[in-house]
């Protein structure tokens, strides 16, 4: 129960907090989510009842959206052109985190009080990664400098006409953040539901019906996977531990091949998705029909990068045809559809589980195909000269 109201609470408040950042600003909407959820931490670490336990829960569960709005500051500061290399090394970072965190907490969680300890130092780390966003120069002129500066180092990027619209965007939006941080709640309130009215409203519902449908399929895939492998080839749970950490790093590896794939592809983001979606599904479908374990291992690992390059290709999509301008609550609608995915994946796991230990990725096969089917209907729709149409703002 308690893992569920943490995952539900994700669920509705990622799209409130995302546009909540477009509108006070990322830096303020950055360290209040950080000090948050250090708040969050430091409760479960003094936690002495289950109570306790699930009221820490509560501001976790809220306002642990950093990595998003992390996103939303990349998108406002580089180009369009350079969005997927530099979301994808982000992600690279961030998976390295997800390979290392693991390993650290179950170790200190072994010695003496270890989950308090761990509690403890998550909580630290929080506060550390507060006073470094406090630290980071966030004037209107450093920005306007480093967009200069990109613009000298890639002539190809930027021209001086994107250069000087970019820094009038930055200014604006630092403007409007700024007096927006002293309005009423309320008003902040009324602003978001605004801003999600008419993000339902867009005709942004063909990018996220893809989003989901992917996310279930890859989730189909890894569900179960330790128990699917030990039914279907009888290896020990040991070996799909490395096979998964195995994939992990290569998705780290992905996330910097991004930018000479993106150039291979002449920035061309809707082939590129629709490409590494076709490959996933090829993939899944592979392992779905393994033989041996040499199969699963092969699909593990080209499926590595095809996921890392699927995702960051769907989150520049989103990013594209609805704006930078409202790059928060995008991300943060694209949040909410994963989390559905969440909640859903399971149930259809183990219903399809039942029948066969390859049901979960047989289904997830179909639901692929699904994905690529709506991209191939709006086609036109994304593609104008073999580049990905801009919607107009």
């Amino acid at each position: 129960v308690l893992g569920s109201l943490y995952g539900i609470m994700q669920l509705f408040s990622s799209t409130f907090v995302g546009c909540w950042s477009d509108i006070v600003g990322r830096r303020y909407s950055l360290l209040a989510c950080i000090l948050l959820s250090a708040l969050g931490y430091f409760l479960l670490g003094i936690s002495t009842t289950v109570f306790l336990f699930a009221i820490s829960r509560v501001p976790v569960g809220i306002f642990k959206h950093t990595l998003s709005i992390s996103k939303a500051l990349l998108s406002d500061l580089v180009s369009e052109r350079d969005r997927p290399l530099v979301m994808g090394r982000f992600n690279a970072a961030s998976s390295v985190g997800f390979i290392l965190g693991p390993v650290v907490g179950g170790y200190l969680t072994e010695l003496e009080d270890g989950f308090y300890q761990t509690s403890f130092i998550c909580a630290s780390i929080f506060l550390l990664n507060a006073g470094l966003v406090w630290m980071l120069p966030w004037s209107e002129e450093n920005t306007g400098n480093r967009e200069h500066q990109q613009g000298n180092k890639g002539a190809d990027s930027f021209s001086a006409k994107t250069n000087s619209d970019q820094h009038l965007k930055s200014a604006t939006i630092e403007a409007m953040a700024s007096d927006s941080l002293f309005w009423s709640p309320w008003i902040q309130v009324a602003t978001v539901l605004k801003r999600i009215k008419g993000i339902a409203c867009s005709d942004l519902w063909d990018i996220f019906l893809v989003r989901l449908l992917m996310s279930v399929a890859i989730l189909l895939y890894y569900s179960n996977f330790t128990l699917a492998l030990e039914e279907r080839f009888g290896v020990k749970p040991l070996f799909a531990g490395y096979l998964l950490s195995y994939s992990s790093a290569l998705g780290v590896l992905a996330g910097c091949l991004l930018g000479p794939i993106t150039r291979l592809y002449q920035h061309n983001t809707y082939r590129l998705l629709l490409h590494s979606s076709t490959l996933t599904c090829a993939l899944i479908l592979l392992y779905a029909s393994a033989l041996s374990i040499w199969m699963v291992i092969l699909s593990s690992t080209f499926l590595a990068f095809s996921t890392t390059i699927g995702r960051t290709c769907i989150l520049d999509l989103e990013l594209t045809v609805g704006g930078n301008e409202a790059s928060g609550t995008l991300l943060g609608v694209g949040q909410s559809v994963t989390s559905v995915g969440r909640i859903v994946a399971p149930l259809l796991s183990g219903i399809s589980q039942e029948f066969s230990p390859c049901g979960p990725p047989s289904l997830g096969v179909g639901l692929a195909l699904v994905a690529i089917l709506v991209m191939n209907a709006n086609k036109q729709k994304y593609c104008s000269h073999g580049n990905v149409k801009l919607k107009s703002q």
